[in-house]
């Protein structure tokens, strides 16, 4: 029974068409707010052999529509670990997280380390702050609950990434704009206090980001690894992991990552 929970989990939760059991390496990838699996599960097109990817899949969006949004960040972690435990206690695996996806993968990463001494041999982020930078608050005080739909959308569309003609469609973008709240407040919920947890991570983590994106803080990263950091900067803004010679690029760099990594 316990088995068949956890597959079942599985397949609600995690989107991997590219299954390469005899991988050395799995690289887990987590969407932005509002974002669904179709982007990242197609990059097990892009990488070799040796590297599994799959994409997270939260509630309330494609095969898992009816079912209810997260409530707080801990409810996601949970989730998260208990389908992927015994995978991730199997063989080597690497987070990759844009933006929204940053902050969940680095929950993730942290309660694995807490927990049970578990971490990634790799961590990518894209588009965001670092947890532990003073940028990060301003997002934890937007009113969510008091925004209008307008200004979520308007939020959505100077972000970019989504398609104009699915918001010209009203049901898609009236579930685009509840979903983006929901996953809002899951990120309002995460607190994460560099003084509690002297845990840092020994890995090393690769910060990138769109040359006309916002600047992020990604200094702070600094102090939450031992391992080496580093900044890559790719032409576009908040999405540029959408154009195509950026994902090669990305699939590249981060091969050869995991390759360096001495599995």
């Amino acid at each position: 029974v316990l088995f068949s929970c956890i597959f079942l989990g599985m397949e609600k939760l995690v989107n991997c068409p590219y299954k390469r059991p005899n991988a050395l390496c799995r690289l887990i990838c987590f969407p932005w707010a509002a974002g669904g699996t179709s982007q990242f599960a197609q990059w097990g097109k892009l990488f070799s052999s040796s590297i599994e990817v799959s994409s997270i899949r939260l509630p309330g969006r494609e095969s898992r529509l009816k079912e209810p949004f997260a409530k707080d960040m801990t409810t996601v972690v949970n989730e998260i670990t208990r389908v992927l435990l015994k995978e991730l206690q199997e063989k080597p695996f690497a987070f990759f997280g844009h933006s929204f996806g940053s902050y969940i993968s680095f929950a993730v990463a942290l309660h694995l380390k807490e927990k049970y001494g578990l971490e990634p041999i790799h961590l990518f982020v894209s588009g965001a702050h670092a947890p532990n930078s003073e940028a990060f608050l301003p997002i934890k005080s937007i009113p969510i609950s008091d925004a209008e739909d307008e200004d979520i959308l308007k939020h959505i569309q100077i972000l970019g990434g989504t398609p104009s003609e699915l918001l010209q469609n009203e049901d898609i973008k009236n579930h685009l704009v509840l979903t983006f709240r929901e996953d809002l407040r899951v990120l309002q919920t995460f607190s994460f206090e560099k003084a509690e947890s002297n845990i840092h991570f020994s890995c090393d983590i690769t910060c990138f980001n769109g040359t006309e994106d916002k600047p992020h803080d990604l200094e702070a990263w600094h102090d939450l690894t031992s391992g080496d950091i580093s900044f890559y900067k790719l032409p576009g803004g908040h999405f540029y992991l959408l154009e195509p010679s950026n994902e090669i690029f990305l699939a590249k760099h981060i091969t050869r990552c995991i390759e360096n990594a001495g599995l």
